[in-house]
């Protein structure tokens, strides 16, 4: 028996429907590709949030471990830094023992450096930081490190015991012998346009030992 072959119709038509095909696929291509772009900032803004957060849990949990804290001595407190900007202000305060990688220093690294969480208007999230070893710790102001330019404001979270609920606080709140309590909790509000997201972190309590992971 013969082989039958196309004809002339059959190859247009089949034809046809593979340009049908091959247009319809590039127009989803297309279409999907100028969604992934329209949210490239979204996502990019997701993922420096989150990236930010792990590194500040990261540095707490390395300043509520020994030897820069100890059971006798809390790792966070809420206290008095002059900037270099000339004025005061009352910043929560912790030690890394071993410093951290985003520290860039004018020389050789040194351990024991403490270090001061802030947020100014226009510039973001800074951390402020200088060594216990340094000759003129005493008189020098801190370094300051843009942690991130996103973070428009950082306020802290106190657990009330009495009425056992959180409360939070724009400024640290006074304690019952005059000086200002620790809070228990950091919220930090990123904004990027019109987007903004809030993230807690909460601090670490001190960890004695060196941890299994």
């Amino acid at each position: 028996m013969k082989r039958r072959g196309f004809t002339l119709l059959e190859t247009l038509l089949a034809l046809a429907l593979a340009g049908m095909l091959m247009v319809g696929l590039n127009t989803f291509v297309f279409s999907m590709g100028e969604l992934w772009g329209r949210n490239t900032d979204l996502r990019l803004f997701d993922q420096h949030v989150r990236a930010v957060t792990r590194f500040l849990q990261h540095e707490l949990r390395a300043a509520a471990r020994p030897p820069a804290a100890s059971a006798e001595t809390p790792p966070f407190a809420m206290k008095e830094v002059r900037t270099q900007s000339g004025s005061t202000e009352t910043l929560l305060t912790f030690e890394l023992f071993e410093g951290s990688r985003l520290l860039v220093w004018p020389a050789q690294p040194l351990p024991e450096v403490v270090c001061s969480l802030a947020v100014r208007e226009g510039t973001g999230l800074l951390l402020l930081w200088h060594s216990r070893l340094e000759k003129d710790f005493e008189e020098q102001t801190p370094r300051e490190t843009v942690v991130t330019p996103l973070v428009t404001a950082l306020s802290y979270d106190y657990y009330d015991a009495n009425f056992k609920n959180w409360k939070n606080e724009t400024q640290p709140r006074r304690g019952a012998q005059g000086g200002y309590d620790a809070p228990q909790r950091l919220r930090l509000k990123f904004t990027y346009l019109t987007r903004s997201q809030e993230v807690v972190i909460v601090l670490p309590a001190v960890t004695q030992g060196v941890p299994a992971f």
